[in-house]
């Protein structure tokens, strides 16, 4: 086996460095924009052939959900060109493709969590073009695996975690929307469900949702944050979507069935706030280095 995982820089990009030098020491290799520019089709293939790369661990994206609505034309050369590239230099070269995408292909207007099946409506830049993304990918290598995720945070890179942790000394008092419904999402566990597919005894393509378990708005993820880490000198004020205009349309709903990869690989699913005091825990770690 030979993993390529793309956008290794990233928050998933960077767990996936570090769960599968563990499990699969030696068998990975690492790239972002600087070694592998993925909207370059032919380098792309290149690479791919000259390196014997079996699978393809997709974690690059465009993903600044409001630059998005400006910045139309990058985003969808990196969240659709740049995936049909990869498709056409695995079907190429008999690699397979797990491609990351998002729980912004819905409009959140669901009653009930999301499953893989239904139906897709996005209301954004951002979610368009992942969801092109995806048809483009299935299209071409029908073969891959399409991992759904969602309100993704980690020690690194810039998220709703660390952005809060910052605001939280500079400020006597933040507001965080109360409306909106999804489950905070730990990079680390994602990508050790990630290994676990590529460790599993046979490879099922299709759609798959994961996230953690549970569920809350981005006030009730603010408050869990300030819990854990004892913060009492800033105070979170909830606050309706309408009071925080953006660019994009945010889902007011994102919660998703995550039956069917339980199923299918027995991928584990901690409890959020579980998983977020272990990422705090880290973050903590790496402040006190």
């Amino acid at each position: 086996m030979k993993v390529l995982v793309t956008g290794c820089n990233g928050q998933l990009g960077r767990e996936m460095r570090s769960i599968l030098d563990q499990e699969l020491p030696g068998q990975a290799i690492y790239t972002d924009i600087d070694e592998l520019d993925l909207t370059d089709g032919i380098k792309l293939k290149t690479f791919v052939t000259r390196n014997d790369i079996t699978h393809i661990i997709n974690c690059a994206a465009y993903t600044a959900v409001d630059q998005a609505e400006e910045d139309k034309a990058l985003c969808s050369q990196i969240n659709v060109e740049a995936v049909r590239n990869i498709a056409n230099a695995a079907s190429d070269n008999g690699a397979k493709v797990l491609h990351i995408s998002t729980d912004y292909v819905f409009d959140g207007k669901a009653f009930r969590p999301y499953n893989e099946s239904d139906k897709v409506n996005p209301m954004s830049q951002y979610g368009t073009t992942k969801r092109q993304g995806e048809t483009a990918l299935l299209a071409l290598a029908p073969d891959s695996i399409i991992m759904r995720i969602e309100w993704l945070y980690s020690p690194f890179g810039k998220n709703f975690v660390k952005t809060m942790l910052k605001l939280s000394r500079e400020r006597k008092e933040i507001k965080v929307v109360c409306d909106q419904i999804g489950t905070p999402t730990y990079a680390r566990d994602v990508a050790k469900a990630i290994v676990k597919i590529l460790k599993a005894h046979q490879w099922v393509p299709g759609i798959y949702h994961y996230s953690n378990s549970g569920a809350a708005s981005w006030f009730d993820f603010t408050q869990a944050i300030f819990h854990i880490r004892g913060i009492k000198d800033c105070k979170v004020k909830p606050i309706p979507t309408e009071d925080y205009p953006t660019m994009a349309t945010r889902p007011y709903f994102s919660l998703f069935n995550t039956s069917k990869i339980k199923a299918t690989y027995s991928v584990d699913i901690p409890y959020w706030i579980d998983s977020l005091k272990d990422c705090l825990d880290r973050i903590n770690e790496i402040e006190n280095q």
